[in-house]
């Protein structure tokens, strides 16, 4: 079982807590958070998009309570002996032994523990699921879009069955190989698929929830829909946000509005954040020039789709398809 070797230097976990109960978090990013629990982020890779750990490791004064936040990434919590709560918005779940948590970057909650002897916690985002498992993830695993999160308590068997997969990769975490998250994104996937079979076999999101999340839910589907189509060359140009209102038959400000609401990011956001991911992949695969490539992603000027790209990269399109050629 894994054991810290280092200790981070930085304030107390006391200390800690006061600075992020000031007030609600809109967004917290791995690393931020992991600080702010203390967790031990001399392990934490900046650029990876995952961890794993064992929360027994962690050092909680218990019984520990947190401030309010949103993250900005998914989660599940296994625990095997463990008692303590989830409040998500204004639903409170118990967690109990042998019971799967999930959760996504949505609403803001927070959570509480009394007892923590065995709880295994992995997070990950959505770059990385994209990187290492592929963009079709969320339709093979269309309950990452869940909006209502409920604790699972799940057989002795299954239970020990995913033991034996967090145990490999907890192993395959701490080890130092090229092949590192490779090999993390297949077992992850291996969870995935089993969580899928057995908790969420026959689930619908688009069913679930309040109009808001069913909204939000059409939104995710259809923005990676159309991107996809895009990538395959079946759609011509990106859509813009009244483009989503019209599929669903709303205003374009409710639409906006409810996103924000429900996710904590603009639409704006949602769209800019897959328009970067698709002008990174037609500058990388694809012979397109600058100027198509501007069109497709639905930018009036050459110039605007450049600031963009570089704004958000450091490099302008140029100079990343020179990058990407000369590192071939």
């Amino acid at each position: 079982m894994y054991s810290r070797s280092v200790k981070p230097d930085k304030p107390g976990l006391e200390q800690q807590i006061k600075m992020i109960e000031a007030g609600n978090i809109e967004s917290n990013s791995l690393f931020e958070l992991y600080t702010a629990l203390q967790l031990p982020v001399d392990l934490f890779d900046l650029t990876a998009g995952f961890t794993i750990f064992n929360l027994n490791e962690i050092g909680f004064k218990l019984p520990f309570v947190s401030s309010s936040y949103r993250p900005n990434f998914f989660s599940f919590l296994f625990v095997g002996d463990g008692k303590g709560r989830y409040t998500i918005d204004d639903q409170t779940f118990e967690v109990v032994p042998h019971s799967i948590y999930f959760t996504n970057p949505s609403n803001y909650r927070t959570f509480s523990w009394n007892e923590i002897n065995d709880i295994i916690l992995i997070t990950f985002d959505e770059s990385f699921l994209k990187k290492y498992i592929g963009e079709d993830v969320y339709t093979d695993f269309p309950f990452l879009l869940t909006e209502l999160v409920r604790p699972k308590v799940v057989s002795d068997d299954f239970f020990q069955d995913v033991k034996l997969i967090n145990q490999q990769l907890l192993d395959t975490y701490l080890r130092h190989s090229p092949s590192k998250y490779k090999i993390i994104g297949h077992l992850l996937a291996v969870i995935l698929f089993q969580i899928k079979e057995h908790i969420w076999q026959d689930y619908n999101p688009i069913y679930e929830g309040n109009r808001s999340s069913q909204i939000v839910i059409s939104f995710k589907r259809l923005l990676e829909q159309h991107y996809r189509d895009l990538s395959a060359g079946k759609a011509e140009i990106a859509f813009r946000v009244q483009d989503y209102a019209f599929a669903q038959n709303l205003h374009p400000n409710y639409l906006s509005s409810v996103i924000k609401s429900k996710t904590g990011k603009n639409i704006t956001t949602w769209i800019s954040e897959k328009s970067l991911i698709e002008a990174r992949s037609l500058l990388k695969n694809s012979t397109r020039s600058i100027k198509e490539i501007t069109y497709k992603l639905g930018f009036t000027e050459t110039a605007h789709f450049s600031n963009f790209f570089k704004k958000h990269t450091g490099l302008s399109p140029l100079r990343y398809r020179q990058s990407i050629q000369q590192s071939n």
